[in-house]
């Protein structure tokens, strides 16, 4: 099962979200087809949707992240609520690229250069929103750099996911440590030690450990906090494709009736198709009120 802790070290100056994301991003991937390196990326945006998502104050906030750049992934965007539930999407899933020098999956190069873009809803009259140029692609360097320039919160961040030889998902997870405003010299030197002798939190997933296992072992008072399941799940129904169609013009309805017989819609977070007859989309002209066009 996957999971995700939230826990606090040195006297609550040092949290730590960990999470185990291997499960919802095979599920991601199986979804949307992704070959490896589109795996990687998604997963790992996905990965920390998860743990941006935990940092929010209560179940009716949300958040949505977006990258855009000029590598052939095009776009990715997450969006993850405070229960752990991620849905996720790439603009061009059929990417694999991987780096001639180390053999790795080269996620950098298949973003390129572009911008991250968080937007929370805080459940209030306007949304938080902010953006920053992409630093390295690499997602984990981006994110660290956001939480510092439009968050104030000096961050570690690691994201990773492999990839195995047949296209599936081997392991995944996210790891965040943060100082708190109240952090002293001596939590950030111990805190740069962990980082400097931390494994891929990829590797230490695929070596057995467990979230809750992760954050115990970087400092010696960590305190866990809250332990949760997370998942990929997708906040799309019929219903809510329905409300969607009902915005379209009249005319576009009548094309679906008279000459398609129906319709389909796909969801693009999720890729799950939702089908529409003739019936149904007369009963949807008659809340337009375009009774007359229904029945002529």
């Amino acid at each position: 099962m996957d999971t995700m802790v939230r826990a606090l070290a040195h006297q609550g100056r040092i949290r730590i979200f960990v999470c185990k994301t291997t499960e919802l991003v095979e599920v991601a991937r199986q979804r949307h087809d992704t070959f490896p390196t589109a795996t990687a990326a998604l997963g790992r945006l996905l990965s920390a949707g998860v743990l941006m998502g935990s940092m929010l104050k209560s179940e009716q906030e949300k958040i949505s992240m977006t990258i855009r750049g000029d590598g052939p992934l095009k776009t990715l965007i997450v969006d993850a609520d405070h229960q752990g539930n991620v849905r996720g999407l790439v603009g061009n899933p059929y990417v694999n690229i991987t780096n001639e020098k180390t053999g790795k999956l080269d996620v950098g190069r298949a973003v390129g250069n572009g911008l991250l873009n968080v937007v929370k809803d805080l459940n209030m009259k306007t949304d938080f929103t902010s953006s920053v140029e992409l630093q390295t692609g690499e997602i984990g360097d981006d994110l660290a750099y956001y939480f510092l320039v439009s968050e104030q919160t000096p961050s570690a961040v690691s994201v990773g996911v492999l990839v195995n030889t047949d296209a599936s998902v081997l392991a995944s997870g996210a790891l965040i440590i943060q100082m708190m405003p109240d952090a002293d010299e001596a939590d950030i030197r111990i805190t740069e030690n962990v980082v400097a002798h931390l494994k891929p939190i990829s590797q230490m997933i695929q070596e057995g450990m467990t979230p809750k296992e992760i954050a115990l072992a970087l400092y010696d008072d960590v305190e866990i906090l809250h332990e949760q399941p997370i998942r990929f799940e997708c906040s799309c129904n019929k219903e809510r494709m329905r409300s969607a169609l009902s915005t379209l013009e009249v005319i576009d309805l009548k094309d679906m009736i008279y000459e398609d017989h129906g319709c389909e819609l796909t969801c693009h977070f999720c890729n799950t198709s939702y089908t529409f007859t003739e019936e149904e989309l007369r009963d949807i002209l008659l809340l337009k009120g375009a009774d007359h066009v229904a029945h002529s």
